[in-house]
This record gives structure tokens, sequence and C-alpha cells, in this order.
């Protein structure tokens, strides 16, 4: 693998954002706030992108970002939300610390955490990183979800019926889809990238193949007016993952085909997989990375 992409899995492996490697300097944590529809936000700091309902049943959050971020995510909330900015819930997509840090800082004040029963599981266990001869610790208490699923659990809230729906080994092997019904909006995770190949967690349980058939079942429930917001990056709609689905399938189609030749994964990702997705080897996963993601999920 090239340098950048060695970074890039690390970062993620040590469950740092891939922006986080581009962002320059030590600046005090800040939150964007984006108002979506209705009583939806979306608030960005440095990690994965997290979505607020902000009601009269008071405040949901999907994701919560790094632990050390919280605390600008409570000002950012403060500025639109009529009494103390504390959240009710949290839901996490899946494991990682750029979606879980702030996790404890929510639930020490109150938050109800939920998740997908595999995020409890690797929060709450020593996770070994072979890959990358790192350990992960347990979260402390505070930190772990109450509340767990198998498929699927939903909540009625701020005029909502917000469902939530696992999507199994995608991205990791706890990885959920939110649904935001009554407003039409959709947080992924990081089940979807935007334009540019996905990590996929092998080591977690991630699987490429699960992954696109995942993403389709996404696009069978969306249609051109839902709000789709992806793990990292720029909001998106149904056009976009239906490209993004494309590539999935495409490229994975491709990766099998010249697998089947005796082709390495060097020799696939040097002859590349298409003109449509060069520009998809962003130099956080490159194409190499990809292909690899691909042969081992066949």
């Amino acid at each position: 693998m090239t340098n950048a992409i060695n970074i890039a899995l690390i970062l993620a492996v040590l469950g740092l954002p891939f922006a986080a490697w581009s962002q320059e300097g030590d600046s005090a944590p800040s939150v964007k706030t984006t108002p979506l529809t209705g009583n939806l936000y979306l608030l960005k700091g440095r990690g994965g992108n997290v979505v607020a309902s902000v009601g009269e049943d008071g405040i949901l959050l999907v994701d919560a970002d790094y632990g050390e971020y919280a605390s600008a995510y409570q000002s950012a909330l403060s500025d639109i939300f009529d009494g103390e900015a504390k959240a009710s819930y949290v839901i996490n997509t899946h494991w990682h610390g750029d979606h879980v840090g702030g996790n404890a800082y929510w639930g020490e004040r109150g938050a109800v955490i939920m998740a997908q029963s595999n995020v409890y599981s690797r929060m709450s266990t020593r996770q070994e990183m072979k890959a990358f001869n790192r350990v992960v610790e347990p979260s402390p208490k505070a930190a772990l979800p109450v509340v767990t699923y198998g498929d699927a659990i939903a909540l009625h809230f701020n005029g909502d019926d917000v469902e939530v729906q696992h999507a199994p080994r995608s991205h990791t092997d706890g990885d959920s889809v939110v649904y935001f019904s009554a407003h039409n909006v959709v947080h992924m995770g990081d089940l979807f990238f935007k334009d540019r190949y996905p990590f996929v967690d092998l080591g977690s349980g991630g699987n490429v193949l699960s992954f696109t058939e995942n993403v389709a079942s996404v696009l069978a429930r969306v249609d051109d007016d839902t709000l789709i917001v992806p793990g990292h990056g720029q909001l998106a709609n149904r056009s976009d993952l239906q490209r993004y689905h494309e590539m999935l399938v495409t490229t994975t189609a491709t990766v099998k085909a010249k697998l089947a030749q005796g082709m390495s994964v060097a020799a696939i990702a040097e002859d590349g997989l298409g003109d449509d997705w060069v520009a998809w080897d962003s130099g956080f996963i490159s194409t190499e990375a990809w292909v690899g993601f691909i042969a081992a999920s066949l």
C-alpha cells in the first residue's frame, strides 16, 4: 500500500476520521451547524457527521464525534435549543471512536445511548487490532450503549418516527442506518462515503459484498427528495447514492473477473478499475486499498 493509504487506514483503526489527517493546527474545538429540514440539524466538528433532532421532547443525536468536541456540541446545541442543551438520546451508527467518542459526556448527563448489539460488544471488550499491532481498551461505563437491538428499533420523538435499521457486515458488523421518516432524512453513517472509495473495516466484521447489498436496501427506501447524510463529507441525494452503488457493483465485478484471470491485487490496482472511477481514488482510500478490500471480501 502507499504511504497515504497506510496513514488513512491507521487513522481509521485508531478511531480517527480521515479529515483529521489534513486538519492543521490545534485550534479550539468548534462545531458548524447547518439546518436540514424541520427540527433537524447537521452538526460538523472534527469526526463523523452528527444529526440532531431538536424539539419539544428534547434533543436526539445521531453519533457523538470525539470526546474533546462534546462541549463544543453542547454550545452549538444551546444556540438552537430553548432550554438546557443536553441530549436525551444518542444513537451510534457504529463503534469507531470518531462516532462514539462523545458518548461518555452525554451519558454522564443522563442521555440514553443506543446502538446495535455488536457496537456494545466491541466497545465493552478489549479489541485487538492485529494488523496494526494495537489494542483498543474497553470504553468507560458512561460511554456504553444502554439500549441495544439486533435488527431494528424505533423511537417516536419530536413528532417524528425515527427508524434505526441494522446494516450487517458493512463498514463494520454493527452499522446502522437512521431514517427520520417524517422529514425524509437518512443518516447512513460510514456506510456511505460520497464520491470516494469507502473504508471497509474487515477486522470489525466489514465486507464489501454485504456492504453493497445494504446500500441497495437504502436506495430502495429513499426518493429524489431525500436528504442523505454520509458518515463524513457533504450532504447527498438519491442520485449521489445511486452513483455510489454503481461504483460498488461495477468495481467488485471488475476485481472478481481479474482475480479469476489470475491477476494479483497489485496488478489489478495498477491496471485500474475503469475511467469512471479514477477520481474516487481520493488519497485516503486508494485504488489499491479498495481492490484489497474487495478481494478479501470475495
